[in-house]
Order: structure tokens, then sequence, then C-alpha cells
């Protein structure tokens, strides 16, 4: 009985010592509620400098701590940036000039090739190459738009939206002649330039331009197409005037070719009165075709809109003379593997 009264005795101090364990902290907390008046220390940051979030292992843990660290940045960003506006509108006109952002088309690797506007070579392959007679005025240009052999519905109605954009162009079906026949055919019948319009699938993917007699021929792929239908807020249908050609960032000696074989699709004197404009805008070697009217809203304002078609053309290849798939001479060829190995890298 003794021993167990001892053991008994034991228990209940032992429950007392569990009982009193939690007692500490309540008069912490006591104490730090009687001295709430006393200013907070600062908090420490929620992402220290050697923090790394996927040393997590937890995935929704992980999950939550990026997308508070997203708030963290995009909170730090937007003071930094009301802080800068601030000390601009404090200096005024004394403000130092906004920085230039980085952008790929800046950051550009240098290219031997980038034409200079002053370069004496460069005017005299100008006077002499194939499309010298186109503006020196002496010819005007005639267009023939044909397709691959049995077009489907929407590369049939790309073929007559484009037709009525260039002047003087003609559609005709191939009915399955070869390009070697359909070529001499075109010479003799004094058009300047073949459009063949390739398809996929029911879907317009390629484009061969070939300047005639004596060539060049480009070869394009197509992408994001679209006809008239399909473009949202558009204008009525275009007029039979002929239209301002606007031609952007072809900087070097090849994108130099492409935009010259561009502008000799179209009359060179405009017609002003009609108020379109057709605009090959390339960027980052993808060429964007769009096709606008501009209205004149007040004396001071004038905006735009869209007639389409639009489309998207990466250029392939360029060849020399008429297309010749066999024995044809190229000037240049993508080659992805080679020539893609770095994005700021450009051809045109």
């Amino acid at each position: 009985m003794a021993r167990s009264g001892e053991t008994g005795g034991g228990g209940e101090d032992r429950r007392g010592l569990k009982r009193k364990a939690p007692a500490a902290p309540r008069e912490d907390s006591e104490d730090g509620a009687a001295g709430s008046g006393a200013p907070e220390q600062p908090r420490p940051a929620a992402f220290p400098p050697g923090f790394s979030i996927s040393e997590i292992k937890n995935k929704q843990r992980r999950h939550f701590m990026f997308v508070r660290w997203k708030q963290q940045q995009r909170k730090e960003k937007l003071a930094a940036k009301k802080k800068l506006k601030k000390e601009r509108e404090a200096l005024g006109d004394k403000a130092p000039p906004k920085p230039v952002p980085k952008t790929i088309e800046n950051q550009r690797v240098y290219d031997e090739t980038i034409v200079d506007p002053n370069d004496e070579e460069v005017a005299y392959d100008e006077a002499t190459d194939e499309f010298a007679s186109h503006f020196n005025r002496q010819t005007s240009p005639k267009i023939l738009i044909t397709t691959s052999d049995r077009p489907r519905g929407r590369t049939v109605r790309f073929c007559e939206q484009l037709s009525t954009v260039i002047p003087n162009s003609h559609v005709y079906y191939r009915r399955g002649l070869a390009l070697k026949r359909i070529i001499p055919q075109c010479i003799s019948r004094d058009f300047t330039d073949l459009i063949v319009i390739n398809e996929d699938r029911k879907i317009p993917n390629g484009l061969v331009l070939s300047h005639l007699p004596h060539g060049p021929t480009a070869h394009f792929r197509m992408s994001s197409v679209r006809l008239r239908k399909e473009i949202k807020r558009k204008g009525k249908e275009p007029t039979q005037h002929s239209p301002e050609v606007i031609l952007n960032n072809f900087t070097t000696r090849l994108g130099h070719s492409i935009g010259r074989m561009f502008a000799s699709l179209f009359p060179h004197d405009p017609q002003f009165i009609g108020r379109q404009v057709a605009t090959f805008h390339n960027q980052r070697d993808y060429i964007f075709f769009r096709f606008h009217r501009y209205l004149f809203k007040s004396e001071k304002k004038v905006g735009i809109q869209e007639l389409g078609p639009r489309f998207t053309l990466k250029l392939r290849s360029l060849q020399k003379g008429t297309f010749d798939s066999k024995y044809g001479e190229y000037e240049w060829v993508h080659k992805p593997r080679e020539m893609d190995t770095s994005r700021r890298k450009f051809h045109l």
C-alpha cells in the first residue's frame, strides 16, 4: 500500500507538472499584452537573399511561396515606378530622359550586310538589277496569280481578294500545268511577275513569287491567313485605285532585294485619292502584310480602317532566275539548325 501510495503521489506530481508546463507561455503572452504599447520590432524580409523556392519539396507549399514571391515582386516594381514618377514630376524639364527598354530588335547581333543608304556599291546594284526597269518607269507591272492543282474554296477566295489588292493582276487556274510550261507563256504575254499560292489541307501555306523574265524567285512559307469576312471592323470593299506601298525594316542586302521584289508588284505612281495603303512590315524575319484605308476624321486626326486580306510570310529561299527546282542556283536558303542559333540574329 505504501508503494502504491508513493506511486500515486508521484503520479499526482507528474500530473501537476504537466498542467504547469503550458503556464509559462501564458505569462509571456500576458507580459506581451501588457507591453503592447512598446514599439514593435521591424519584421524581417519575407524572402531572405539566399532563399530558393526550388528547394521546397512540398508541391503545394512551393506553389504558395511562388505566388507570394510574385506578389512581392509586383509590389516592389509598382512602388519603384511610383517613386520614379514623383521624382520626374518634381524635376520637371530637368528630368533625365527615359531609359530605352531592351528588346530583341535593339539587341540585334551585328550583321555586315546591313545596307547603308549612301553606299555607292548598293546604288550601283540597284541601278543594274532585275527591278531597275520598273523603278526607272520603263515597264508597268502585270501580275499573274495562280494556285496549286485543284485548289479549295478558301485558297480560291484568297486569290480573288489578293487580285483586288494588286492592280493589273489576273487570276488563272493551273489545270495541271507545270510551272516550267507556265513561265514561257507568261513571258510571251508580257507578264512581269508570277505568284503561286500553295495549299495544304485546304489552307494556304506557301507563296512562290517569280519576277519575269530573268528572275529572281522567292519561296515563302505563309501563315495566319485571314480573309475579309474574318476581319473584325473591316471597311468597305477596296477600290480600283493604285495603293501606296510601305516597306518597313528591310535593312540587309537580302532584305533590300525582297523589299524591291514586293515594291515591283505595284505601280510606281500611287493614286492618293483612293487613300489605300499596302504595308509589308518585317519584324524578326517575319513579313506581315496589311491592307488599310486611312480616313480623315478632322484636319488634325486621321484613322485607319483595315480592308483585308492579311497574312504572314517567312522567307525560305531566294533563287536566281525563274523557277527551276532541279537545276536552279540559290542565292540564299534558310537552314534552321545552322542559322537560327541565336534569337537576336536576323537575316532581313
